[in-house]
């Protein structure tokens, strides 16, 4: 197994290597900017999802693309010139939990950290599920669909393998299809563009909605069908478009923000000077996402895609009118697509682990989220990542727009209460420009709030509550685990005038038949000098008894041998009996019992041997001033 696990992760890292891991800003852009990024390739889908369905119409989605992705946009500056503030003053990383820890007190912070938690799992599940989409939009891969959750958890696994390979090494891997896609869909916006205003390279053909869906190409037609039969109501033209679906649509689009936190909670990450380099990374982020979503938008007014759950996704759509079905720039495009979606992933790799070791330090989650592994990174944060992912995706069949609706609640609770947190934090350290940063903060969390109330009323009933419901669990188990530390920690706490009392040392060896490592036992048994000294047996009938007494006299050990009778031949209830006799006999003493037991150097020989000792430890470990010693007797 070591081998395996070197050859998988690579060699150990020694902790004095750990500021060799930080990244320069061309190699965080890819690894804290991939999920702000990406989600420009299922966000349009999103807002169309919402948009078009029901009473309304295609069309009249679609006209309303503009207004919402200007909508998205001043959002967007928002938040991006906000957390900049949260990036000088706290370069030591936690993002919202620990703005809001310092400022706004335990409670706020717990239900900060929730919502991030929840954040980070969904941004692995989402961006994946999209990224699978993605790739069996390709024609020659259009039968791997009835496949879409098993390639999703392989998926998650591959990117939990190369993160826990190391920060920077997967940063590395990764910061190659992050900068493709760049590329790519740059060449996507201008050639679209040129095509649809300038009319250049044959301008674009778009489908004719007259007789819609009767003249969409075969492919559209079939998943409009699929989607048709899930009970989805869609009309190319005609109906009616109100204020509350204009909103319901922003706020889907809104979840394209849900990467921006990232930079502020991985922070630690970058190289020297941290906050300058974290700013930075973060301006580049906010404007290649805007100019993005902006082309995309523009793009998709002019091209109408039809917004569908199963089959081409309305990104895919679009590079299909832009390049071509056959084209190989649109088979890169998706390509491209795929892999910055599983490098979104990432995101949430390089934040979760960091996050909840941060809670977990803090007593709020099980100690063992806060321990580096050989590689320098939170291994078990991103094991339980990966995990409860992959159950996200088995439970919601790898449907991205199935999790959606359980994302931006999350997102902007913890937008919300950062500002927040950042504005007592100017109140109270009043640094130098602290009433313009404190604007800024009250702008960003008067905004964000607003969002956080309209995405809640309007996605409530879709899924947002689901989210609310987990939010609100894991806030309650981090209570619980932090009560349970307490009560620990109160336990165990000396008193200045605490002496312990002198204490009697009894001790139990366990015998069954005479062997060398019996023998070895008793001797260990007899070198502890105890105050009193026993050996026990457990026999069912009277020739076992009789055996058992003529062999310990034959080695006139001089300790006393005892005789447990067990007619249905049960070993673990006679010898904790036995143990709670033995204890009853003298007072203020410790137990300790010793247990010979065989140690084999072939995995397959313990099979061959009960594990009796094993289980009767484990039994044992639950009882008050008991000690269980094993005496090893190695088989060559």
């Amino acid at each position: 197994m070591p081998f395996v696990k070197r050859i998988l992760l690579g060699k150990p890292l020694a902790s004095n290597q750990a500021d060799h891991q930080r990244l320069s800003k061309t190699i965080a852009l890819p690894v804290f900017a991939s999920d702000a990024i990406s989600s420009t390739t299922y966000a349009m889908q999103e807002i169309l999802m919402v948009t078009a369905y029901g009473a309304s119409s295609l069309v009249l989605a679609v006209s309303y693309l503009n207004p919402i992705a200007f909508g998205v946009a001043f959002l967007l500056a928002v938040v991006t010139i906000s957390y900049r503030q949260t990036l000088f003053a706290y370069p030591t990383g936690g993002g919202s939990y620990v703005v809001s820890r310092e400022n706004l007190g335990e409670k706020p912070s717990l239900v900060a950290g929730a919502s991030l938690l929840v954040d980070y799992i969904l941004t692995v599940a989402v961006s994946v599920c999209a990224g699978v989409r993605a790739i069996t939009s390709i024609p020659a891969f259009r039968s791997w669909q009835q496949h879409t959750v098993l390639i999703c958890v392989i998926a998650i696994l591959m990117v939990m393998l190369l993160n826990l390979r190391g920060t920077k090494e997967s940063g590395r891997i990764f910061a190659i299809p992050t900068y493709v896609y760049i590329v790519v869909l740059s060449i996507l916006i201008i050639y679209g563009f040129s095509k649809s205003y300038f009319g250049w390279f044959g301008g674009l053909e778009v489908h004719d909605l007259q007789d819609f869906p009767n003249n969409l190409p075969d492919y559209l037609q079939h998943s409009v069908n699929e989607s048709s039969e899930e009970g989805m109501t869609l009309l190319a033209q005609g109906g009616a478009f109100s204020l509350f679906l204009l909103l319901k649509g922003f706020s889907s689009g809104a979840v394209a923000l849900s990467g921006i936190e990232a930079i502020s909670n991985g922070i630690s990450a970058f190289k020297e000077p941290v906050s300058k380099n974290a700013a930075k990374t973060m301006t580049y982020m906010a404007m290649i996402m805007g100019a993005f979503f902006f082309g995309i938008s523009y793009l998709a007014t002019h091209i109408h895609p039809v917004p569908l759950e199963v089959g081409e996704s309305v990104f895919a759509q679009i590079g299909i009118q832009v390049f071509g079905r056959h084209n190989p720039m649109f088979i890169l495009l998706q390509i491209a697509t795929a892999l910055i979606l599983f490098m979104a992933a990432n995101t949430a790799y390089a934040d979760f682990p960091r996050l909840s070791s941060l809670i977990a330090r803090d007593g709020y989650l099980p100690r063992q989220l806060g321990n580096r592994g050989d590689r320098l990174v939170y291994s078990n944060g991103i094991i339980i990542l990966s995990l409860v992912a992959i159950l996200l995706v088995v439970i919601f069949r790898g449907l991205e727009t199935k999790l959606v609706p359980l994302y931006a609640v999350g997102v902007f609770t913890s937008f919300t209460l950062s500002q927040l947190g950042m504005v007592k934090h100017h109140l109270r350290i009043k640094e130098r420009h602290w009433q313009t940063g404190m604007a800024i903060n009250i702008v960003g969390a008067s905004v964000t709030f607003f969002v956080l109330l309209m995405v809640a009323a309007s996605k409530f009933a879709s899924g947002a509550w689901v989210s609310i419901l987990i939010v609100i669990s894991i806030y309650i188990m981090f209570r619980m685990i932090h009560k349970h530390y307490s009560r620990v920690q109160e336990a165990i706490a000396v008193p200045k005038d605490y002496r312990p009392k002198r204490m009697n040392h009894t001790v139990m060896v366990l015998v069954g038949r005479m062997h060398s490592g019996t023998l070895h036992a008793l001797e260990y048994a007899r070198s502890l000098a105890p105050n009193h000294l026993v050996a026990i047996t457990v026999v069912s009938d009277e020739d076992e008894k009789n055996k058992a007494l003529e062999q310990w006299d034959n080695f006139n050990f001089g300790i006393p041998l005892e005789i447990i009778y067990s007619p249905y031949r049960e070993l673990m209830r006679p010898v904790i009996q036995a143990v709670e006799d033995l204890d009853a006999r003298y007072d203020n003493d410790i137990v300790t019992v010793v247990i010979p037991e065989f140690v084999v150097h072939r995995w397959w020989e313990h099979f061959l041997h009960n594990q009796s000792a094993l289980f009767l430890k484990g039994r044992l470990l639950f009882r008050k001033n008991t000690v269980v010693t094993s005496i090893p007797y190695h088989v060559d």
